[in-house]
């Protein structure tokens, strides 16, 4: 989320067309949270989100478990403040954890976005049936105590949905994620629903179509969508190896093509996230040790 509050954006201003000789890159990464300290273990974290609260706050939520990689088994997510966001970061209780009962296998990639009075934490709770994956929704107030939706899950796709964003566009809301083209599988996408309420969602577009195919892990993950200047700017990745996410430039944010790749970053789980009026780009993962951040830099 950027800025961690409502962003509305109706278009973006100057649109002229096709990369316009943009180069998207960035600085050097630092480390600003590391879970792993006051630990007997070392943890990581893998797909997260950042928000500031309206008190100034700054909250961090992120897949997360004790090293080696381990996804079948992050049932948590973690959870820690700093009032600044290079910090220090505290950290905090889990924000989530695993409920079977609800449906849930696994807890990946939260994305948080506010509206109203409300935090809407969306997540990837998976469940048994991999070609219809759950994407789910916790509400806070606070964005310290959360409370599943009492509907379950919002929708289900395949193949193990997941890593979903969330953008206000214009008068509606729009949830990005990844998927592939069938529930069973081939080209992996990144696909797309829009809603006006945040919680009845529409039925599945495509925003991305990659040429490779297959089921899970394809190189569509952590799908981030940013509004910038001339354009719009899909991120995404692991683009080629694990920590790699390359960039996207589109006149349309619902309609992105390979051809218009403008940028690679050495970055993995990348979130865009805006501080002062500087924009800056995040990276964690497995073997990561933590999250860091860089700044983003837009080159003509």
């Amino acid at each position: 989320m950027i800025s961690g509050t409502r962003r509305v954006v109706t278009e973006p201003a100057g649109v002229n067309g096709h990369g316009d000789g943009m180069n998207v890159t960035s600085g050097s990464f630092q480390r600003i949270y590391d879970p792993s300290v006051g630990e007997v273990r070392e943890w990581y974290i893998n797909d997260h989100t950042v928000i500031r609260a309206a008190d100034g706050q700054w909250h961090l939520f992120g897949i997360t478990h004790p090293e080696p990689a381990d996804p079948e088994n992050e049932i948590e997510f973690a959870h820690a403040t700093a009032d600044e966001l290079f910090g220090p970061w505290t950290k905090r209780a889990p924000a989530l954890v695993v409920d079977h009962s609800y449906g849930e296998t696994h807890l990946w990639a939260p994305h948080v976005v506010h509206d109203g009075e409300l935090y809407y934490m969306f997540y990837a709770g998976g469940g048994v049936d991999r070609t219809a994956a759950a994407i789910n929704l916790a509400v806070s107030t606070d964005l310290c105590d959360w409370r599943r939706h009492p509907g379950g899950p919002l929708f289900v796709d395949g193949y193990d949905a997941r890593d979903p964003m969330v953008l206000r566009v214009g008068e509606q809301w729009v949830m990005y994620y990844c998927a592939t083209a069938e529930p069973g599988g081939g080209n992996h996408i990144v696909a797309y629903r829009t809603s006006a309420d945040l919680v009845e969602w529409s039925e599945r577009e495509i925003a991305y179509t990659d040429p490779s195919a297959g089921t899970f892990g394809g190189p569509t993950e952590s799908p981030f969508v940013l509004p910038h200047d001339d354009g719009w700017y899909l991120f995404i990745g692991p683009r080629p190896d694990y920590v790699g996410t390359d960039v996207f430039r589109s006149d349309d944010p619902l309609a992105f093509r390979i051809e218009d790749q403008v940028g690679h970053i050495a970055s993995h789980a990348a979130e865009i996230v805006e501080d002062c009026g500087t924009l800056w780009i995040t990276s964690a993962g497995w073997g990561q040790g933590g999250v860091s951040i860089a700044p983003l830099i837009f080159d003509r």
